[in-house]
């Protein structure tokens, strides 16, 4: 059985949305007076720490931040971030007499004509029925979209999301399950959940409350997705063959790094998929030191079935 783990690297080949390093190009298109004050305080936070930490990473500027007592610039980090992996999926189309914005939902008919949905759904599609399961450190929802609920569950199967079904029927009428076999585990949240409910689209996006563990260094999982770790568990456990796209293994993921050790004794083989790979095998081969490793960069977009056809063999 085959797992297969997602970094931000997948979503980069895929959707062309930003790694951690790119993540404040503030390439984003704000709605309204709310959402532009939210990303000048941002933009004007950002180059206040910038001047003052030359040599920062975006990842010391959101501990920093997250660190702060003020409410307003935690929010509107939060916000920006969730947002800034939403944009590609958010459009404005005239519905009821006004204009609207409209986030994409899971089984939406348009999913397909997104950014990166098609090329996730041939690349994970291609590896075959020997998919034991997902894990995912990602906020987005390209699996989710490429897949369709009855390709993918959370970790229980018929699980009802709230929110309206695929467009436009309401979900009074058709309630929307998660009906697929492979599970899919988030350990860092993700766009479409908050504190009280997973829904069928990605709107915590627009509103900056959705269930997500901030890109700090030494991240830790808080409760509320506890269920998703043990389900990452169960998956990396189950399998005796490992493929990573685009996860770096970096230092600053520890708690990750610790998880996926102690889970993952009866692994075998790994592929690592990403443009430098040699740098993600020496990470990797510490958590499991005994695993047969191989290398590949990622697979050319006219051509995704030969590049798993390529991975199958290695791991075979």
């Amino acid at each position: 059985m085959i797992a297969l783990i997602l970094g931000a690297g997948f979503s980069k080949w895929a959707a062309d949305l930003p790694l951690a390093s790119q993540l404040f190009d503030f390439a984003v298109q704000p709605h309204g007076k709310i959402e532009c004050r939210r990303l000048s305080l941002l933009m004007a936070l950002k180059s206040s720490w910038d001047s003052n930490n030359p040599d920062g990473t975006p990842e010391q500027f959101i501990a920093s931040t997250m660190s702060l007592s003020d409410d307003p610039n935690r929010h509107a980090l939060l916000w920006y971030i969730v947002r800034r992996l939403s944009q590609p999926y958010i459009w404005e189309e005239w519905h009821s007499g006004r204009l609207r914005r409209h986030v994409l939902m899971i089984d939406e008919y348009r999913t397909r004509e997104r950014p990166g949905v098609a090329d996730a759904h041939a690349f994970i599609h291609a590896l075959g029925t020997e998919l034991q399961g997902i894990i995912t450190l990602n906020y987005d929802l390209l699996v989710e979209y490429a897949l369709g609920t009855t390709g993918f569950n959370y970790g229980t199967v018929g699980e009802t999301l709230q929110g309206r079904g695929s467009y436009p029927v309401s979900q009074w009428r058709s309630p929307v399950r998660v009906r697929g076999l492979i599970p899919l585990a988030k350990l860092h949240g993700s766009i479409s959940w908050d504190c009280f409910a997973r829904y069928t689209d990605g709107r915590r996006g627009l509103t900056g409350n959705a269930l997500i563990v901030a890109p700090t260094p030494e991240k830790t999982a808080p409760a509320s997705l506890r269920d998703q770790w043990e389900l990452a568990a169960r998956i990396v456990g189950g399998s005796s063959n490992l493929v990573v796209f685009g996860f770096a293994f970096n230092e600053y993921d520890s708690a990750v790094r610790l998880h996926l050790a102690a889970c993952g004794s009866r692994l075998k083989k790994v592929v690592v998929i990403d443009m430098c790979p040699e740098n993600v095998v020496a990470r990797a081969s510490a958590l499991w030191p005994l695993a047969k490793y191989e290398l590949q960069q990622p697979p050319e977009k006219d051509n995704i079935s030969e590049s798993v056809m390529r991975i199958q063999k290695a791991l075979y």
